[in-house]
């Protein structure tokens, strides 16, 4: 009896699983792990981003020169996504397009296309990840429970093998079959919830984005009628 009630742990169900079923919790482990990853990392970039929107919102409607702003973000990489590659894109597309030669209308629509593939390029940066967190949130649940059929089905067939069946003898096997299930659903609802999360929070970034592009082409507009804007001299 004693023996019995020290298999019965968490730890002793699962050591004593089947080899199909420790696989089965290997995998839904790893992809628990890489979902709280993606959760921490995701979280912090999209902090950084509405951090990093509100700040450069105030300075760009507090200034009515936009070299200084331009200047001051002109070291800014690429790669760390957010509002500035947007404003850079929109501010040089600007420049080089407005010369002499060119209408005011071949201008504004060079700037709209500059800020609309800028734009693309920050979406794809928002969702990194989520097909990931929708991928583990919608399977592990199949997956543990792909486990626990196996490891169900495992204590009955031992069941069968002996002569007086008891409850003792087949709760240890649907025990650790359920365990499958238990750990695919704490894979599952920590990335459910964070999929949720995350998109609703990227599409509201994404149209603050595109807010903020329909007025930065409102001031280039109006900068078609004053002094020209030059970026070599923000170099």
């Amino acid at each position: 009896m004693q023996a019995t009630l020290e298999h019965m742990t968490i730890w002793g169900l699962i050591s004593d699983a089947s080899l199909l079923v420790k696989a089965v919790m290997l995998t839904l482990l790893l992809a628990s792990l890489l979902s709280w990853y993606l959760i921490i990392q995701r979280s912090a970039v999209l902090q950084r981003n509405e951090r990093q929107f509100n700040g450069f919102m105030q300075r760009f409607r507090s200034t009515q020169d936009l070299l200084p702003l331009y200047r001051e973000h002109a070291q800014v990489r690429e790669e760390d996504g957010g509002v500035t590659p947007i404003f850079q894109a929109g501010l040089l597309a600007f420049t080089q397009l407005n010369q002499p030669s060119s209408t005011p209308e071949v201008v504004l629509e060079g700037v709209e296309r500059s800020l609309q593939v800028a734009i693309s390029e920050q979406e794809v940066q928002l969702e990194k990840g989520l097909q990931f967190l929708a991928t583990v949130g919608s399977v592990s649940p199949y997956i543990g429970l792909f486990g626990t059929v196996w490891g169900i089905m495992n204590a009955f067939l031992g069941l069968s093998q002996v002569q007086q069946a008891s409850l003792s003898t087949v709760a240890p096997g649907i025990a650790e079959a359920l365990i499958a299930t238990a750990i695919g659903l704490f894979a599952a609802i920590p990335a459910v919830i964070a999929y949720n999360r995350f998109a609703a929070r990227g599409q509201t970034l994404l149209t603050r984005y595109y807010a903020f592009g329909n007025e930065l082409q409102a001031r280039l507009h109006r900068k078609l009628h004053g002094a020209p804007v030059n970026l070599a001299s923000a170099a």
